[in-house]
């Protein structure tokens, strides 16, 4: 039903999104709402605060798919870390390091910023691995660092976020790959990701957000419906909900990558596999280990075992009837927020010729 290997489809003309109107904040928040507005009251700090919590660290660590994958990327190959220097970004408990000093590797400085770092830190000292494993609280653009420019030979990293690119931790491997890592032999864990794109049907569930404010404990709340598919929904999509083919919108190699490759606008376009009616687009990734002995793929797709990154859905405000055969095109974009880099303003124009109509427009959509 997948179809991993169509690559992402060259920009869409007129839909680059350079131009600073690409995203119109004032057409995004021209929603009814009231006058409580959480929009500024952020600290961008919030975002290292966040992973100071035990909770987000239990949830992560529970989600086996991820970790064990992890764990097989690095256990599963001590050929490839057998006396090599490695640096875990945003080492979090300290887990992935911990496996690839039992891999063999010669030494594994761990960094995070946030306050977790002191855990990781007494951690590592529990399992007597110190002699190992060096842990570093800070920013990596702004720590001082024990090691010199090209003296990585693996970065190890889990950074991936809802919609693949959400937070924007890979601006950071990045600013460390081409900084440290050795430019001849030296190794991204990952080393590639990719994000796929299909349609699903979900009247269920849309129907159950707008009738919900119809009649909240006897009182009118009608007005709250305006603008409440505007922000992108993370949940586990069934897969039986996907009614389409699917379409690969985003294909990166980590090892090449530049930042200007993080904000795309990328063509999509699936098939139609049966009669009904398009509520979403639904858009997973996958993370390949690709350059070890023994590959293998991390997925967050919708036939396989869900992850605590689930999927995210992009529902549209005006669902399109459609027909086995036909095809929903279109371009999708992503671009940071200007006021928080963290943030994603994502624009997705849709396209259908049917026996009976044709329908051509665009949403936007806000990850926050």
């Amino acid at each position: 039903m997948r179809d991993k290997d169509r690559p992402a489809k060259s920009r869409e003309p007129g839909f680059t999104g350079h131009s600073d109107k690409w995203f119109d904040e004032e057409r995004y928040n021209n929603k009814p709402k009231n006058d409580a507005n959480f929009d500024d009251a952020k600290d961008h700090d919030y975002y290292f605060n966040s992973y100071s919590s035990h909770h987000i660290h239990e949830e992560m660590l529970k989600d086996t798919h991820r970790t064990l994958t992890y764990q097989r990327a690095i256990e599963g190959n001590p050929e490839d870390f057998k006396d090599k220097v490695v640096l875990d970004i945003g080492c979090g408990t300290g887990i992935l390091s911990i496996f690839a000093a039992r891999a063999g590797a010669k030494h594994v400085y761990a960094l995070d910023n946030a306050e977790i770092a002191l855990f990781a830190k007494q951690i590592v000292k529990d399992n007597n691995l110190q002699d190992k494993i060096t842990v570093i609280k800070g920013k990596m653009e702004e720590v001082d660092l024990p090691f010199k420019e090209g003296e990585i030979d693996i970065i190890v990293s889990e950074w991936m976020g809802y919609f693949l690119l959400y937070e924007s931790m890979l601006d950071c491997v990045i600013w460390a790959r081409d900084k440290f890592l050795n430019k001849q032999t030296g190794k991204m864990l990952p080393d590639r990701a990719r994000m796929y794109v299909a349609a699903i049907e979900d009247s269920e569930y849309m129907g159950d957000k707008r009738s919900f404010w119809n009649n909240v404990y006897g009182v009118n709340m009608s007005c709250m419906t305006g603008g409440i598919f505007t922000d992108p929904m993370v949940d586990v999509v069934p897969s039986y909900n996907i009614m389409s083919d699917s379409c690969c919108i985003l294909d990166l190699d980590l090892v090449t990558c530049k930042l200007s490759d993080l904000e795309f606008s990328n063509c999509y376009s699936v098939k139609m596999q049966y009669n009904d009616r398009v509520h979403a687009l639904v858009t997973w990734f996958d993370a390949p280990f690709s350059r070890l002995k023994k590959p293998v793929t991390l997925t967050t797709s919708p036939w396989e075992k869900s992850t605590h990154w689930k999927q995210s859905v992009f529902y549209l405000e005006r669902p399109i009837d459609v027909k086995k055969g036909d095809h929903l095109s279109g371009s999708i974009a992503s671009r940071k927020d200007k006021k928080n880099f963290r943030e994603l303003n994502i624009k997705i124009s849709y396209h259908i010729n049917t026996n009976q109509e044709q329908l051509s427009f665009d949403q936007q959509y806000k990850f926050k």
